[in-house]
């Protein structure tokens, strides 16, 4: 295995450790707790943002952690306006009482945010290893 190979693969391993991270803070915020009886989830962006006032800026900071954190792993610029997008739809819809806090129960704006990470870091893998095989494949 070439070292830029293993250099690759131990990026990979870091990658895979951050979104676990990412992935553990945003079902936290999105789907921690289950109503009983029912199939319904909701996480600490819910019932944080139940508090007048400051609530929904409060679970402002780690949406904008996870965006930050896509911004560090070279996520494109498009693909950042989008989780941008998903997080001030949550925030300004969350925003208002009743309403928002519903909205926040059905929309996961963290959850969609890192399956936005996923996907985008899944096809940079995917296409740096097509490359590889056609490397070993031409030499």
């Amino acid at each position: 295995m070439t070292d830029t190979a293993q250099h690759f693969d131990r990026d990979l391993i870091v990658i895979e450790r951050e979104l676990d991270h990412l992935n553990r803070l945003a079902k936290t915020l999105d789907s921690r707790f289950r109503l009983p009886g029912t199939s319904i989830r909701f996480g600490l962006d819910t019932v944080v943002g139940l508090i007048p006032g400051i609530g929904d800026t409060l679970v402002a900071a780690p949406s904008a952690w996870i965006i930050w954190r896509g911004h560090k792993m070279g996520i494109g610029r498009r693909h950042i306006a989008r989780m941008v997008a998903n997080s001030a739809a949550d925030y300004v819809i969350g925003l208002v009482p009743v309403i928002g806090d519903l909205f926040d129960v059905g929309f996961k704006a963290n959850l969609r945010n890192v399956a936005i990470l996923r996907e985008q870091l899944g096809a940079r893998h995917q296409a740096h290893s097509a490359a590889q095989t056609e490397t070993r494949a031409a030499a």
